[in-house]
């Protein structure tokens, strides 16, 4: 077994009261402003600002370190095309038969369907994929931990991180997206988590009207 190893603390920045606050409230107002856009702009982003934000991403904590995680950046418009194609199949199947009344009814006020223009528009398509479980050099497998959790982090942070730099996102979730490895040539041990497109929103954006509930009903302070 080996034995941990410890470093100094180096990079914590210790704030006044007043300043933690303030910034607290900025990032705030920040993210409040954050949309998800199904409309996008195909004007191209500077590909330094999305390697910025998955290696922002990639700090993300995880289970033991492990770092389950693998980001494939897709521009090429065949490889966008070939997604949309088989997105779509999938989602088609999804409307016309494989999602219950109910969950169709839930999603009825966001107005989606199973047209998914946006995976060839935006410049951008970030599938993110979970890593199972590692693969040593002689083959051997390295059971990975909290792999879903650790993922799902990091998929957030890296959401933060676009918006922060001045990017819309959307998370697509086609089910089952087992064509993603196929299409991008990732191995067994990666199971696609989700597509996060990523780009300019389109001059005419529309969002659907929603509201976020109040903090009074999801927190509760016990002191």
């Amino acid at each position: 077994m080996s034995e941990a190893r410890f470093v100094p603390l180096e990079r914590f920045v210790e704030r006044s009261a007043e300043e933690l606050r303030r910034r607290a409230e900025a990032f705030r107002d920040e993210l409040r402003r954050r949309r998800t856009v199904r409309d996008f702009s195909p004007r191209p982003v500077p590909r330094e600002a999305i390697v910025a934000a998955i290696e922002a991403a990639a700090s993300a904590p995880n289970g033991a370190n492990r770092q389950p995680w693998h980001f494939v950046v897709v521009s090429n418009p065949e490889v966008k095309r070939r997604i949309r194609e088989a997105a779509e199949e999938e989602e088609r199947a999804f409307y016309s038969g494989r999602a219950p009344d109910e969950w169709l009814e839930a999603l009825a006020h966001l107005g989606t369907d199973a047209e998914k223009p946006f995976l060839e528009v935006a410049p951008y398509l970030i599938v993110v994929f979970a890593e199972s479980y590692g693969v040593g050099e002689d083959g051997t497998r390295r059971k990975n931990y909290y792999v879903q959790e650790s993922v799902g982090i990091a998929t957030g942070m890296l959401i933060t991180a676009l918006h922060h730099a001045g990017l819309a996102t959307l998370t697509h979730t086609p089910s089952p997206m087992g064509f993603l490895n196929e299409i991008l040539g990732r191995p067994a041990n990666e199971r696609p988590f989700l597509i996060l497109v990523t780009g300019y929103p389109a001059a005419d954006a529309q969002v659907p009207r929603i509201e976020k509930k109040p903090t009074e009903e999801i927190v509760t302070f016990v002191e």
